[in-house]
């Protein structure tokens, strides 16, 4: 799968660049170890309120309150450190970040296992957030290696490795976590991860040479803030990263709950992993699909339809009633949700120079981790406070304010609209 469609991106006509024979290789290496990293964090997130339950006997308001604290705090740690592993990645390499960040996230996945309580996860997880940032690395990673014309397409070709291990994931760790319990599936998870680590060890550092005479071979933190600023729409890009991940996270630490008060509390973890799955498989089949059509037409327009077709999707969800409609709103939102990634990273790449590219895409990993940050505990306290409805409703308003908010950015800016697109 992953041969043919790098086959199909280097015929397309429009394009006069190829793919270097090791960027390929890359590629391939990165969706292999994206979709280890992908799987493993989703074996085991989906399941954190059902894991504190374990730990006594607690009301849901207390349960849901603290798996949104547990789930957002590694995010807080993240946001603080995404733009200096960025830096640091442009300075001396973004191979070894990788290998550093998938070790971190192994050895503290290992350690959840032997947690007896809230403030042991809450530590743990504030510690993992030092190493957390895998996927957005490596599209880094990758991004520097592509070219511009088909920036989106090759991202959403290596976002099928974590679509397709966040697909899979759900249903591994509901399935270990019914039969072993969450202890030892907590094990298995950091085992997967490690072997992320040792699968970026085979990569090679590698540059596009797509550097203009105008262009420096190195910036400082100032100049890429300042790169930043000058640019509205990028800015505006870089700030719906933050409330896009606002409007995802606020359903993720409480869809168990959901599941449970739709479907019962038979496999229960077994069935929360297919709701979590479906989104996985709808991004699946699109995300290739929507990068190839931000390449044609403007990575800017996309999104934009992205976000509106988002937040109409996630609306009726708050008012479903059984678990065969939860799941078909959750497939409809994983077509929707599925581009807007490489779209968005594809978009920064066309945005900024090469040589800044990393640290660039450190700030937006950290805005998004900030809204990984707000999202889990408006959700949260949403739900404790007016009902699991009331979250659909929020994010379903967010979403689509995201869009018109874009929209209005791009009516300003008219000039940065060209910019977006490859023509």
């Amino acid at each position: 799968m992953i041969n043919l469609v790098l086959r199909n991106v280097q015929m397309r006509k429009k394009c006069s660049f190829m793919i270097h024979p090791q960027v390929k290789t890359n590629i391939k290496i990165m969706w292999f170890a994206n979709f280890f990293v992908s799987a493993s964090m989703t074996m085991v997130l989906p399941f954190i309120s059902l894991y504190i339950e374990t730990f006594g006997q607690f009301s849901d308001a207390y349960i849901q309150r603290w798996s949104g604290w547990i789930f957002a705090i590694t995010f807080v740690t993240a946001f603080i450190v995404a733009p200096i592993w960025g830096r640091i990645g442009d300075l001396y390499g973004k191979k070894k970040v990788l290998i550093i960040s998938a070790s971190g996230m192994a050895l503290c996945i290992f350690l959840l296992g032997f947690a007896t309580s809230v403030w042991h996860l809450f530590y743990l997880r504030l510690f993992m957030g030092i190493f957390t940032g895998f996927i957005p690395l490596s599209q880094a990673f990758i991004s520097t290696q592509t070219p511009k014309r088909m920036a989106g397409q090759v991202l959403g070709t290596l976002q099928t490795g974590s679509i397709t291990g966040s697909l899979l994931g759900p249903l591994i760790g509901g399935a270990l976590a019914d039969m072993v319990g969450f202890s030892s599936t907590f094990n298995w998870t950091s085992l997967a991860i490690f072997i992320s680590a040792i699968l970026v060890i085979f990569t090679k550092e590698f540059q596009i040479n797509e550097v203009k005479k105008s262009e420096k071979q190195n910036y400082t933190s100032k100049e890429v803030l300042k790169h930043i600023l000058t640019n509205p729409v990028l800015v505006t890009v870089l700030i719906l990263s933050m409330l896009i991940q606002v409007a995802h996270f606020s359903i993720q630490p409480i869809l168990s709950l959901y599941v449970s008060e739709i479907h019962g509390p038979e496999n229960l973890a077994l069935y929360a992993g297919i709701a979590f799955s479906a989104a996985g498989v709808g991004n699946l089949m699109m995300s290739k699909t929507w990068g190839k059509l931000g390449d044609n037409y403007g990575y800017i327009k996309i999104l934009m339809a992205l976000l509106f077709l988002a937040g109409i999707v996630y609306f009726p969800g708050g008012f479903v009633t059984e678990m065969w409609q939860l799941i078909i709103i959750r497939f409809a939102l994983g077509v929707t949700i599925g581009g807007i990634i490489p779209v968005r990273i594809a978009y920064i790449r066309q945005a900024a120079p090469i040589a800044m590219q990393g640290e660039v895409l450190g700030y937006n990993t950290s805005l998004r981790f900030l809204g990984n940050v707000i999202g889990p505990v408006m959700g949260g306290m949403v739900a404790g406070a007016f009902g699991f409805t009331a979250v659909f409703i929020t994010t379903s308003l967010l979403l689509i304010a995201s869009g018109v908010i874009l929209l209005v950015s791009v009516m300003k800016n008219p000039k940065y609209l060209k910019n977006s697109s490859t023509s």
